[in-house]
């Protein structure tokens, strides 16, 4: 019975643990406008960690629509397919950063820190210049 409950236990713990990395498909909150805009799946290719669009969600989201603001090679690509985010990595405990995160809508790049929140339900996403003190975050939910 013992060794029940610890595999059970440990079985939990690993599943926690794997939760707790951006690694997964998050949905995008607007801060401004506390509405859903789309998903993003992040992914881990050699302990680097990037993330593309995946679904528009926005009511207003055009899904033929291409990154016409754009002003890096993402220019005129289709949004759905998007690389949002590139070469993060992680820093130490619970944070990522290192890369950079695309806002579509204005075409800016900005420097991003990724810190999972709440077991890893949560991901807070601070896209800034210079030092992450002069930035903004958003909190994307966790789908899958």
């Amino acid at each position: 019975m013992k060794s029940l409950i610890a595999a059970s236990l440990l079985a939990f713990t690993g599943t926690v643990f794997a939760q707790a990395t951006p690694v997964g498909v998050w949905k995008t909150i607007d801060d401004k406008t506390k509405t859903e805009k789309a998903q993003i799946r992040i992914t881990e290719s050699g302990g680097v960690f990037s993330g593309k669009i995946e679904k528009l969600l926005a009511a207003d989201a055009k899904p033929d629509g291409v990154c016409d603001k754009c002003e890096d090679d993402r220019k005129g690509k289709p949004m759905v397919g998007l690389e949002v985010i590139r070469g993060v990595k992680k820093a130490e405990d619970n944070l990522w950063d290192g890369g950079t995160i695309l806002d579509a809508a204005e075409g800016k790049v900005y420097k991003v820190r990724l810190q999972p929140a709440d077991g890893g339900k949560k991901l807070e996403v601070r896209g800034y210049v210079g030092m992450p003190m002069l930035g903004r975050t958003q909190t994307w939910i966790r789908v899958e």
